[in-house]
């Protein structure tokens, strides 16, 4: 079987100490999460930064520097996931209309998402870790990042 890797964006986008963050999945068990996704064919990171946060918060963001390059491996679903975790800056809300698999977003504070992730309620391990990261001061500039893609 040939080997098939997710290649994914999270944008890390904290304003007055709460990070803007997406419930998604079935409600009646959700999961949060950054807003992330696939990066699509043809499209940077960058780029796919910019339009999963607008698709799925309704914000504008501006990508400022890499956090990380992050690497899940799933093997019980026979999948691995790369994540470009970026810190962004919001810009401004330009809808209220979101991505249809998400079902709110929400501004929420570290102790709130602390204590989803005791409950088991973060979309992955990841989505504490680029947090954590970003608090002890990890930050890659975007050049690393290099290509012809947009």
């Amino acid at each position: 079987m040939a080997f098939s890797p997710h290649v994914t964006v999270a944008a890390l986008i904290k304003q007055d100490d709460r990070y803007l963050m997406v419930e998604e999945g079935d409600p009646a068990s959700s999961v949060f999460n950054q807003p992330a996704g696939h990066i699509e064919a043809g499209e940077s990171p960058y780029s796919a930064c910019v339009r999963e946060v607008l698709e799925e918060t309704g914000w504008q963001a501006e990508p400022k520097h890499l956090i990380g390059v992050y690497i899940l491996n799933l093997p019980e679903q026979d999948k691995v996931y790369y994540r470009f975790g970026f810190k962004a800056d919001p810009v401004k809300q330009i809808t209220a209309q979101l991505d249809q698999d998400i079902i709110a977003s929400h501004w929420l504070t570290l102790d709130e998402i602390r204590e989803l992730n005791q409950q088991g309620k973060l979309r992955s391990d990841l989505v504490l870790k680029l947090i954590e990261d970003d608090l002890n001061g990890k930050a890659f500039p975007l050049s690393m990042i290099q290509g012809n893609l947009e």
